[in-house]
This record gives C-alpha cells, structure tokens and sequence, in this order.
C-alpha cells in the first residue's frame, strides 16, 4: 500500500508492520511495554519473563528490516530486562550508545531494600558504519560566560564552541507531571523534548520515523514538529483518539514549530 505515511494505525504492532515497505524507514523510536504489569486498557504488559522476551524478539524481527540500509533505532527500557534486550540487538545491529534518562524524580518515598529507581534505559542502535547522525542539529550551546572564558586566539571560530557541545549520554528530563503542560492521559508518555532530539539526530528532514506503540502519540508530535513524516501503531483505541486528538491540535501551530528549534535538553525541563 502507498498510503502508510502519517498515519496511526489501531491495530497490534506485529500484525501491522506487514503494511510497512521494507527498507523505507530512517530510524525507529520504539517505547514499548516495559514489563511491568501496567494497565494500558488490555493485558499487553502482563506477560511472564520468557514470553515477554519472546514477544520482544518477534517484534524486532518484523522492524528492523523496514530500516533503510543507513537507518538506526532506539529503544526504551527499564533495567529488568535492558540486558536481555540489549544482547537480541546486538546480534542484529550495532549498538552505539547506551543512554541514560534521568526522569529528575523527587527524593521522596521509594523502597527501604534497596535504592530507589529514578531512571529509564535507551538504547540506540545502527544498521551499518554509514548511518545518518546530524550531530549539528542537537548541539546544546555554551552560555555567553563560558564562551568568554575560551577566548584566547586558539579557541577563536572553533565550530564547537559557536555551535555547542555534543549532547552526552546522560539526559535530565523531568518526567511529565500530571500537571505538566504536555501531558496526556496515558501513564507512561514521553517528553517531547527526548523524542525531537532522537529525530533531529537520526532522521534527516522529510524522512519517516516508525514507532511501532504509539501511546499518547509523543512520536507522532514531535515529527511533525520537526518536519519528519511519521507511522505507528496502536492497539488501544482509546489511545488512537487521543493521538488524533493531539495532532488535530498540533496543525495550527506547525508552520511555526518546524522553523524554530526544540528546547534544548541541556536547560532544565520547566517542573509545575
């Protein structure tokens, strides 16, 4: 079928990826269940240890050959199964980093046996040594004091300290509070702020990112956004509504937010 491009589509992500050409896909930013026994309106998250793993090598199978020979892939996780999940990867692709987010959760509560988990894991992976990686496009720029402190004359038009710093492999994000402005009814939603920094890298403008569990439709924002096209999946119906919700009232504002860059994930993420 021709017509794939910018659409959700409510249906399992394993019956879906069907529809999706082989090699036409930059990169895939894939969120899926973490294991946890989460309630998203079905049983999708409430699968033993071995057929969680199960199901997770099926999946990866049927995406990673939608990637173009240059594409590349990130995946979230937490650290229960990070491990087995990042072996499977490896067999398959090059890993390239694995990534830190530290959601800025408050020191407050958490368990007395052992140290309270305040972060996820993502990894990102290349199909071959040639992917595309926009580096440029996610610098995060010095402030005006630190640029002044490297003004002596070997450090004049350097390009890293005009453009910035590349972003490390720890990102401090604040998580979304129910408060927070961006948030949507759905329990485990992504910043924006993360997912444009994953498109701006790794999918050059007018490419198409994959996402094969779409949730509250975070993907799907951000590329459009950035001026990325984009395809997903969704098994929750409730959740599709809400993503078509969530664009319909993106469009207006498109123009504008593809010209002007994203928050940076060097400042601080605003906390209400």
């Amino acid at each position: 079928m021709t017509d794939w491009r910018d659409r959700i589509f409510c249906e399992d992500a394993l019956a879906g990826l069907a529809r999706i050409p082989d090699g036409v896909i930059d990169v895939i930013i894939a969120d899926p269940p973490y294991g946890l026994g989460k309630d998203y309106g079905n049983d999708s998250d409430k699968l033993d240890a071995d057929a969680y793993l199960q199901w997770m090598e099926q999946w990866i199978d049927a995406a990673i050959p939608k990637l173009k020979a240059n594409g590349s892939f990130y995946i979230f996780l937490t650290w229960r199964y990070s491990p087995e999940v990042f072996v499977m990867l490896k067999k398959r692709m090059t890993m390239l980093n694995e990534i830190v987010w530290d959601r800025r959760v408050p020191s407050m509560g958490g368990g007395t046996r052992k140290f309270s988990s305040v972060h996820d894991t993502i990894g990102f992976f290349a199909k071959a040594k040639d992917y595309y990686f926009d580096l440029d496009a996610v610098r995060i720029p010095y402030d005006a004091e630190t640029k002044k402190a490297r003004s002596r004359s070997i450090f004049v038009g350097a390009k890293w300290l005009e453009m910035g710093y590349n972003p490390k492999d720890v990102w401090s994000v604040s998580r979304l509070h129910k408060e927070h402005r961006e948030r949507a009814d759905h329990p485990t939603q992504k910043p924006l702020e993360i997912i444009e920094r994953m498109l701006k890298a790794s999918c050059p403008p007018g490419g198409v990112v994959l996402d094969p569990f779409m949730g509250s439709g975070t993907t799907a924002a951000a590329a459009k956004r950035c001026g990325r096209h984009f395809v997903g999946f969704e098994l929750n119906a409730e959740y599709c509504d809400l993503i078509e919700k969530r664009l319909a009232a993106l469009t207006p504002a498109i123009e504008e937010n593809v010209a002007s860059p994203s928050e940076d994930l060097g400042k601080v993420s605003e906390e209400i």
